[in-house]
């Protein structure tokens, strides 16, 4: 079993990266500001599955295939700084109702496939899995494999808090602002416009990122 300061370390640890900006929660804000708190829970529950398959990706060496042949992680990072890129351009052409509001909506599981592609295309979400878990397993604490699987359960679960917490967070402000000018149309429809170029800025910077390795 995992000592309780180990367990302590790690749950700071991964408060500290779920707090830094990336691909997942632009993806997170740009959803849920744009359509809504269903959708963005949609997101979100794509992004747990994708974390998931992560964790379990590292535990069977993925991470030593990134390693060893660099051309392969840099096909994934390609492939996901262009998914964020499509979504962007998505949003960009996207027209604007006449009360300002993004018409882009979709069904839950496209939502949901949408959130597990944009974190499994991400190299460095593996290799944090990767890196991180390692360091707080040992054989003197008990069986490997069950400290793998509690340190996955609770890396899946923390990120999955954080990310509902910025849907919520995010919706209500959206919410908040649409109220406060509900008599103004022309003022919304700049509002959402001006929302829409940040997401399409920040999309497009983490994908420039990721290039950029």
């Amino acid at each position: 079993m995992t000592e309780p300061a180990l367990l302590y370390l790690y749950v700071t640890a991964l408060s500290a990266v779920y707090l830094s900006p990336g691909p997942d929660m632009a993806l997170v804000l740009a959803v849920s500001t744009s359509q809504g708190r269903r959708a963005g829970l949609s997101i979100v529950t794509g992004i747990a599955f994708a974390r998931a398959l992560h964790v379990l990706g590292s535990g069977v060496g993925l991470a030593v295939l990134f390693s060893t042949h660099p051309e392969v992680q840099y096909m994934v990072r390609v492939a996901g700084a262009g998914y964020l890129l499509f979504w962007a351009w998505k949003i960009l052409r996207t027209p604007l109702n006449e009360t300002g509001v993004t018409m882009a909506a979709s069904s839950a599981g496209s939502y949901i496939l949408r959130g597990f592609i944009t974190n499994l295309l991400n190299p460095k979400a593996l290799l944090f899995c990767s890196l991180l878990l390692p360091q707080f397993t040992s054989p003197e604490q008990g069986s490997l494999l069950f400290q793998f699987i509690l340190l996955g359960v609770i890396l899946v679960t923390i990120g999955l808090l954080f990310d509902i917490s910025y849907v919520l967070v995010s919706n209500k402000i959206m919410h908040g602002l649409r109220g406060k000018t509900t008599g103004d149309k022309y003022f919304r429809s700049s509002l959402e416009k001006v929302r829409n170029c940040i997401m399409i800025v920040v999309l497009g910077g983490i994908a420039t990122k990721l290039l950029a390795g």
